[in-house]
């Protein structure tokens, strides 16, 4: 009953024009003790102490708190109980507690102002005792890390006004200070390169200082842990997050979901997202996803208790780089009608190469209520690359304001949130999926800077080789690669015809046959162009390198292997063994291994007199030459290359061991005569036993028929007359004997070391005409063979 007539008094006086305009303001100085005299209200508002008792003079207040009193006696007012300024204003710049001077008889009231004056009661304090950093020893010098700040409650010049670490040291300095949005930030600059290898930890204490009289000073502890890898810090998709959530907003509500980015991969790259607790306020109302950043309700919100939170979150990569963001979450009251969005026209796909302004959507928004409830305003969450634009009135435009890449995010997904501004404000949400649509603005590019191929000497034809590969990042006929040889410069002639690359897959075929003595390498330049308009093109290297083969068996040079007769070398027979009598020289005109020439000795007269060098070719006695050894000596020296299988070559070549080199003509001479004898004699061997053979053949022949021919005559017959002589040696030539004799003719070949023996040349003497007187001596002749 007391609250109402209090209500009621205070309506009359507001009714009347008793009341005095402007207030009566007073100061105070906060944590006064009670009973404090603030000032003489009585004096200040023209009434005696003997005023007020009569006309029933007291305080009223709206909230009904009594902060102070009313001294009847004295007219002054005093101090009721202790006054904290954080208590009674947080962290606001003024406080002023309002109140009432009520006069009853008759009605008039004064409003009166104190203003409670901020002192410095409070220390800085860090919301930790510890901070623990994690970093890498590649963060470059300038390099920053923020830092939780420490909280006052103190305001104005009481409040935080400088930041320092101790002990000062070479690697690390602190930085504070405001930005742009009001926000202050507190961070760790990296002054020196970190060194893990020299200094594992760095341990600092970060202190932080008031402006009071005395200053006041809080400090926590940084641990500095220095790692080895992990360049990439998490970062904030934005600054600073803004959510508004209503105050019957059920527990398990989502708030906001924050979202960090770390360019590293693998668990440097996983992000889990916690709290960091503010000083004077408390974050229990909320819990935060670690994995997906989603901030939700854990206990139902009081708008008249707290109109805003404001919440310090950490996102923390798996290598322990942090980054720190303040989410404000305001809350306000109900509203009953949500604002509407209507979409008028909307544009998607869209091409890449957009220009930034290009109308995306464009829409209406309205709110069936009136006043600040009825007033909307739109957000774009989220989105770099696009905006929202007030084109007239209630219509909105989304747009670009960035360069699109189609290849970086082919779909995006746009959220307009319209909110309006009642009490609490109402939000509708509309989702604008806008796909990408691709232009040919990325040429091919190959997998590697060049290519470097090998195909065998003597391939076959059309042998594939090996493959380039181009890769196009965009889609269809943009991305659609062909290959083709090109000349290496415009007005060059086309590429060589030996090599060819399938414009499909870019298989690299050799067309015919090469030969690594005639070329080494080839250099072609291939070039992918893809199907776009206009198209884009990529060339790259292919260095063809042509691989040995061993075709080419070894040539000597020395001694000469011409047609004439092997050089003969001379020996004295006083020679030591180690003599160097000759020197083979070959060569191969392969490369590598397979140009690699051994020397060995194939075949000689005396195998254990003479040794050749494996490596040099150089023909050396052996042992010293003894009385038995021949005089002609004939080598044949093997030369043999490395490859697989090897190829060989022979050189033959001759020794003669002379007691003194002024008989070397004679030696020669009758070397080839011998030379040329014994190949003549084999010869002649085999010639005269094949005329013996033949000669018996036909005196056999010949008795045998005149055996018969006297058996005949025995018994009456005609031996033979005039005309049977003649064919019957006529007969005896066709048969195969030899009825006259035959001379041959030796014909030998000049210059040869071998002599050897050409052909036999019959030679037939004249047969006169014969009669049968003449057959006796004809007979004679049979048996006679001469050889000239």
């Amino acid at each position: 009953m007391a609250i109402a007539r209090q209500v009621l008094c205070l309506c009359a006086f507001l009714s009347l024009p008793l009341a005095r305009s402007e207030p009566i303001r007073y100061s105070v100085a906060e944590e006064a003790a009670s009973g404090s005299v603030v000032a003489n209200v009585a004096e200040d508002a023209g009434l005696s102490p003997a005023q007020l008792a009569a006309r029933g003079a007291r305080l009223a207040s709206e909230d009904g708190r009594q902060h102070f009193r009313l001294d009847p006696a004295t007219g002054r007012l005093v101090v009721a109980e202790r006054l904290d300024r954080e208590e009674l204003c947080g962290q606001s710049a003024t406080c002023t507690l309002p109140f009432e001077l009520l006069l009853a008889n008759p009605l008039q009231f004064f409003r009166v102002e104190v203003a409670v004056e901020d002192i410095n009661d409070h220390s800085p304090v860090f919301p930790e005792e510890v901070v623990i950093f994690k970093i890498p020893e590649t963060s470059n010098p300038g390099s920053r890390f923020p830092l939780e700040g420490a909280r006052d409650l103190d305001v104005g010049s009481n409040s935080i006004q400088a930041y320092s670490i101790s002990p000062e040291n070479e690697y690390f300095s602190v930085s504070f200070g405001t930005r742009r949005n009001g926000d202050e930030y507190v961070e760790l600059v990296l002054e020196k390169a970190l060194d893990r290898e020299e200094e594992g930890d760095v341990d600092l204490s970060l202190i932080a200082v008031d402006g009071g009289s005395p200053p006041g000073s809080g400090t926590t502890q940084i641990h500095i842990v220095i790692l080895d890898v992990n360049d990439n810090a998490p970062v904030f998709t934005e600054e600073g997050y803004i959510a508004q959530v209503l105050e019957n907003a059920p527990v398990g509500s989502v708030v906001l979901r924050v979202m960090a980015i770390d360019r590293d991969e693998g668990v440097n790259g996983d992000i889990t997202y916690q709290f960091r607790q503010a000083v004077g306020q408390s974050n229990s109302a909320f819990t935060i996803d670690p994995t997906s950043g989603e901030i939700k309700l854990t206990m139902p919100l009081d708008f008249e208790l707290a109109e805003n939170h404001e919440l310090s979150l950490r996102a923390m990569d798996g290598g322990g780089l942090s980054a720190i963001c303040k989410v404000l979450v305001e809350v306000v009251d109900v509203n009953d009608n949500a604002p509407e969005l209507v979409v008028n026209s909307f544009n998607s796909p869209l091409p890449e190469n957009a220009f930034p302004g290009t109308v995306v959507a464009l829409f209406t928004v309205r709110d069936r209520d009136s006043g600040a409830n009825g007033k909307i305003s739109c957000a774009l969450e989220d989105q770099l690359l696009f905006s929202l634009r007030l084109a007239y009135k209630n219509y909105y435009e989304l747009v670009t304001v960035n360069a699109l890449d189609r290849e970086e995010m082919a779909r995006h997904i746009l959220i307009v949130t319209a909110a309006d501004a009642g009490s609490p404000p109402l939000t509708t949400t509309q989702t604008f999926t806008v796909d990408i649509s691709d232009v040919n603005d990325n040429a091919p590019a190959f997998d590697q800077t060049s290519y470097t191929m090998y195909v065998h000497e003597n391939n076959v034809p059309m042998v594939l080789v090996g493959a380039v590969s181009a890769a196009d990042a965009d889609v269809g006929p943009n991305a659609k690669v062909t290959y083709f040889l090109a000349p290496s410069h415009p007005t060059e002639q086309p590429p060589c015809s030996c090599i060819s690359v399938n414009s499909e897959n870019g298989h690299v075929f050799v067309l015919r046959p090469l030969d690594y003595e005639q070329v080494k390498q080839i250099d072609v330049l291939v070039s992918a162009c893809d199907a776009g308009s206009p198209p884009l093109s990529a060339n790259v290297t292919v260095h063809l390198v042509v691989v040995d083969e061993n075709d080419n068996a070894p040539l000597v040079l020395y001694p000469s292997q011409d047609s004439g007769p092997p050089s003969s070398e001379l020996v004295p027979v006083s020679a030591e063994a180690g003599y160097l009598i000759t020197k083979v020289v070959a060569v191969d005109a392969d490369s590598g291994q397979n140009s690699w020439l051994s020397y060995h000795l194939l075949k000689a007269t005396e195998p254990g007199l003479f040794v050749v060098g494996a490596q040099s070719g150089e023909v050396r006695l052996k042992r010293p030459v003894t009385e038995r050894d021949a005089v002609k000596q004939k080598l044949v020296v093997v030369v043999r290359d490395n490859g697989k299988p090897p190829l060989s070559a022979t050189a033959a070549l001759n020794a003669l061991l002379l007691n003194d080199f002024s008989d070397v003509r004679l030696p020669h001479s009758s070397l080839a005569t011998e030379d040329e004898s014994d190949s003549l004699t084999t010869y002649l061997i085999i010639s005269l036993t094949f005329v013996s053979l033949l000669f018996l053949a036909s005196m056999t022949a010949f008795i045998t028929r005149k055996v018969c021919k006297r058996k005949e005559l025995k018994a009456g017959h005609v031996l033979y007359g005039a005309g049977n002589l003649q064919s019957s040696l006529a007969d005896a030539a066709t048969a195969g004997t030899l009825p006259h004799g035959y001379c041959y003719e030796i014909s030998l070949t000049t210059g040869s070391g071998n002599s050897e023996f050409k052909f036999l040349k019959p030679i037939l003497p004249s047969l006169p005409p014969q009669g049968p007187s003449e057959k006796l001596g004809r007979d004679s002749l049979l048996g006679s063979v001469a050889i000239g």
